[in-house]
């Protein structure tokens, strides 16, 4: 299945936003029940309307659900909602009871996934990928949570292709995350691929978190926060983001900083969790989406201008990230006055690509 079918309106078909029902579950953790919300509660289109419908349901009736916290939070809707969703999403919850422990659903949770309609986009943040998982949505396919879940989610479910190394993966019309802040940049990507860079990034700005981290970028970093005692590559990533038109050589980036190039490369993927040839790749994607989105320049001249030098690397490389071709990403997603509403895209079945 692609994302074709999830992407926005269609404009000759009348405006309507697309429809996310987030499923709260007892023992729920109300940030990441929060995470939907307040991602796809922004994005709106050039007449100021809203691109998403975000709705939370229980799998009883309208009533309280329990969370980990010190109080309990009313849910308006009842299971029903989940049979109008376009994406439905899972969130975390710390009381899943058999489908944590043994792997199967609940007559309640079984009877609530019923409702959903088939091409209805699924979503899971951290532990929500259990239920997922026990429905058998999963199976034969690429998932993945909380790295510290990882191995468990594997042995209770060995049909499901578990990767616990990255920051979510987009199976098409499944998409899984890890836990917490890898729940926004699931729910980032997703505004991505359904409208663009461009909306992607003023949500991002608007919410004051990184506009994208790669989906295959690692879950745990060893060292996160850099020892104060040692030096940072901020400089040198910094340095390169202002010429990434240009060739950027690894021994250039060290020299900013003054290191050695192993040392250089060994703390780099320390804060950064990639290499700097990985992540030279991703900002020179992330350009190259911009420039196709903002701007008339023709592919030759968007590809040296993302650092790519040749219109036939830039597909290359757009095709591995992205799924589709400059030209096809141009066509998709063009802003400006020609632009009524979000056009549809072909993108298969792409799986993050660990880093």
């Amino acid at each position: 299945m692609t994302s074709a079918s999830h992407s926005g309106p269609d404009p000759a078909a009348g405006f309507r936003p697309h429809r996310v029902v987030v499923l709260a579950l007892d023992g729920l953790l109300p940030f990441e029940l929060g995470i939907p919300h307040r991602i796809f509660g922004r994005p709106r289109d050039a007449q100021g309307r809203h691109l998403y419908e975000v709705v939370t349901c229980s799998v009883r009736p309208p009533g309280p659900v329990e969370t980990d916290a010190d109080f309990a939070i009313h849910v308006a809707h009842g299971p029903e909602a989940l049979a109008d969703a376009d994406t439905v999403i899972v969130p975390a919850s710390y009381e899943l009871g058999p489908v944590y422990t043994e792997g199967v659903l609940t007559e309640e949770l079984a009877a609530a996934l019923a409702h959903l309609r088939p091409g209805t986009r699924l979503a899971s943040i951290c532990t929500g990928v259990y239920v997922l998982a026990a429905a058998g949505l999963l199976d034969g396919r690429p998932a993945t949570t909380h790295w510290a879940d990882a191995e468990r989610l594997q042995r209770l479910f060995p049909r499901v292709e578990v990767d616990p190394d990255v920051l979510f993966i987009d199976d098409g019309d499944v998409l899984t995350s890890a836990g917490v802040a890898a729940g926004i940049d699931l729910c980032l990507h997703m505004v991505r691929r359904d409208h663009g860079a461009a909306v992607a990034n003023d949500v991002a700005r608007r919410t004051v978190v990184p506009p994208h981290r790669d989906g295959g970028q690692a879950q745990y970093i060893e060292r996160p926060v850099p020892d104060p005692q040692q030096a940072s590559t901020t400089t040198a990533r910094a340095w390169a983001l202002g010429r990434l038109h240009e060739p950027i050589q690894l021994r250039d980036m060290a020299a900013q900083e003054a290191m050695s190039v192993r040392t250089f490369t060994r703390r780099f993927r320390e804060e950064t969790g990639v290499s700097p040839g990985q992540w030279l790749t991703q900002q020179r994607v992330e350009r190259a989406r911009h420039l196709l989105e903002s701007t008339d320049r023709t592919v030759d001249q968007v590809a040296r201008d993302a650092g790519f030098g040749t219109a036939q690397s830039m597909r290359q490389h757009l095709q591995a990230a992205l799924g589709v071709t400059p030209t096809a990403y141009r066509r998709t997603f063009r802003t400006g006055k020609d632009r009524e509403g979000p056009e549809r895209t072909e993108k298969g079945r792409a799986a993050a690509v660990r880093t």
